[in-house]
């Protein structure tokens, strides 16, 4: 995989993000794979609603974000509505994210986040636009990066280095048990324990360190009245769904 990116094709573009668009795409075409079939993806044509790339054989389509700077807490997206809309249809996208280095021009991160993880909840509506602005009244998204755990963050390049194919097809294998949740307030459950287990930054860990954020959970979940209960019911699910393993009684390993 070549992580150059190709400023040339952005000579006659003013705009820092068209030129990155019309830069970023084309190597993204060239380069990443459908990580759902393993097939060639096709770049769509501009300004298409909230989908850059379609692949050919298995038709799941994918939107694409890039930016110099590191995904972390507030990622601008598209116009709400229109977004909003997406997420609750069958054309629903994938997310490409790639990082790349200013001026140098060299892809650090390009990551896939499956489309079953996206719900509307992650999504903050921004202020309208003014009257006087050229898009008057347009209203904007930001998609909230923090609600989103590292397991869903599918890597095909990390840190500058290329991951294996396998390991990718792999990852993403281990994603698709999201999709089967139909409960919205089941999908939290799952999103929250995972941000848990990430939070504590250790491979190895025990039922008292996820009992220690009770009070985070109830306040999240005020509904349920047996947050240790449902503590222990997550856990048993992230191990049915290989996140997780037993180590013994009460202890945990991050796979």
């Amino acid at each position: 995989m070549i992580l150059e990116l190709n400023p040339e094709l952005a000579v006659w573009y003013k705009s820092n993000s068209q030129k990155i668009r019309k830069i970023s795409e084309p190597w993204t075409e060239e380069n990443i794979f459908c990580p759902n079939c393993w097939n060639h993806l096709i770049n769509l044509e501009n300004n298409k609603p909230v989908s850059d790339f379609l692949c050919e054989n298995c038709t799941e389509n994918y939107e694409q974000k890039a930016s110099k700077h590191k995904f972390k807490n507030k990622v601008l997206s598209s116009e709400y509505y229109t977004l909003i809309k997406r997420l609750n249809s069958k054309e629903k996208p994938h997310f490409f994210f790639l990082h790349y280095i200013d001026k140098k021009y060299l892809v650090n991160d390009f990551f896939v986040v499956p489309k079953y993880f996206f719900l509307p909840e992650i999504i903050e509506k921004r202020k309208p636009l003014s009257d006087k602005a050229k898009r008057a009244w347009w209203v904007g998204s930001n998609i909230l990066f923090w609600e989103i755990p590292n397991f869903w963050k599918i890597y095909y390049v990390e840190d500058g280095k290329e991951n294996s194919q396998k390991e990718i097809l792999e990852k993403w294998e281990k994603t698709k048990f999201f999709e089967e949740i139909k409960q919205v307030k089941s999908k939290w459950w799952v999103l929250d324990i995972m941000n848990i287990v990430e939070s504590l930054e250790k491979k190895e860990f025990e039922l008292q360190d996820i009992y220690n954020f009770e009070n985070d959970l109830r306040i999240l979940h005020p509904e349920n009245n047996n947050i240790k209960a449902k503590i222990r019911q997550q856990l048993q699910v992230l191990r049915d769904k290989w996140y997780l393993e037993f180590v013994r009684k009460w202890e945990y390993r991050v796979l």
